[in-house]
């Protein structure tokens, strides 16, 4: 009996010392974890002291940006539906079925935007927030500025129900004053016309595609985002939402204008590099001091970008990398 009760004792003991030593652990971890959610915290709001004025600007440009879809709502005239070879070859969804299209935008975008904030501790990020929404954001500029030159130089009559002749939302009354059409409301938003030549939902779809593209570390949902991105097209055709017209344009031109822009942007810093925007704790520093030692010992350059081959030469390593015969003899 008393051996009975001293194992089952033992039992007990080693289970609460496991369960101590795991919350040791847990506590030790959460410790990191929480301190390189701070580091990170305290990053991006030094990078948003920053840059919030080109966040700041891009965010009052989509402003603009809806205010001149707004506008030229006012001088669009309704006709007949153009001829339009995407129109021939898919079938209308029809106005109970034209959620579709908005339904997938609405995904793809809420999807970018929980991915670029998704939580900083975690080390497969490759970008900071802030610089990366400077980044879309002057795509999305550049794009719209393009966009709205193009639907003000020619107004087509639009191909969604709401457009039609015989609607009422298809024109709009002269403004009594220029607040009617500084302050857009939501049925503006939604049931606008004339701003067609290139699609706005394409611009946005394909400039939060290439960004994934470039700082995504998921292949599978790369190809399913360029996947999503020609689904939204066809949807968008489908739903008579735009002319074929102004999706194949949108197709070059956002990627054409990325392309561009991005070339002549400083490239972003990686974060899976070493962190190089944040502070590094004390193990960091001495394991870095470490390498750098072993390199020097090495006779290997410090800066990972220097690969120049290094020749020992009586103790000494020329600088050029070449060797440097010595003649000893007097």
């Amino acid at each position: 009996m008393e051996v009975v009760e001293e194992f089952g004792f033992e039992v007990i003991w080693k289970w609460l010392l496991r369960a101590f030593k795991m919350n040791l652990y847990i506590g030790r971890e959460a410790s990191k974890l929480w301190k390189r959610f701070c580091a990170e915290i305290s990053t991006e709001i030094s990078l948003l002291i920053e840059n919030w004025k080109y966040l700041l600007g891009g965010l009052i440009f989509q402003y603009i940006h809806g205010v001149a879809a707004h506008g030229v709502h006012y001088i669009h005239r309704p006709g007949p539906i153009l001829q339009d070879v995407g129109f021939f070859l898919l079938p209308e969804l029809g106005q109970d079925k034209a959620y579709l299209s908005e339904t997938l935008f609405t995904f793809i975008f809420l999807s970018f935007v929980a991915w670029s904030f998704h939580p900083f501790i975690l080390k497969s990020k490759k970008v900071y927030t802030v610089l990366l929404w400077c980044r879309v954001l002057a795509f999305l500029v550049a794009c719209q500025i393009l966009r709205i030159l193009t639907f003000y130089s020619t107004q087509l009559p639009g191909p969604n129900y709401h457009c039609r002749e015989g609607s009422r939302l298809a024109t709009l009354p002269p403004p009594d004053n220029a607040y009617e059409v500084l302050l857009m409301n939501f049925r503006g938003v939604l049931y606008g016309c004339g701003d067609l030549i290139f699609s706005s939902h394409m611009i946005f779809t394909l400039v939060f595609v290439r960004s994934y593209q470039k700082y995504g570390t998921q292949r599978f949902i790369k190809h399913l985002a360029w996947l999503f991105a020609v689904i939204q097209s066809l949807l968008i055709i489908a739903s008579r939402k735009h002319y074929t017209v102004d999706v194949v344009v949108a197709w070059y031109t956002v990627n054409l204008v990325v392309f561009f822009v991005d070339k002549n942007l400083p490239e972003l810093p990686d974060r899976t590099n070493g962190a190089a925007l944040l502070p590094l704790s004390t193990k960091e520093r001495d394991a870095k001091s470490r390498d750098e030692s072993h390199k020097l010992l090495n006779g290997n350059s410090v800066d990972p970008t220097d690969r120049r081959q290094r020749t020992q030469v009586n103790g000494k390593i020329p600088e050029d990398g070449n060797a440097v015969h010595v003649n000893t003899t007097p």
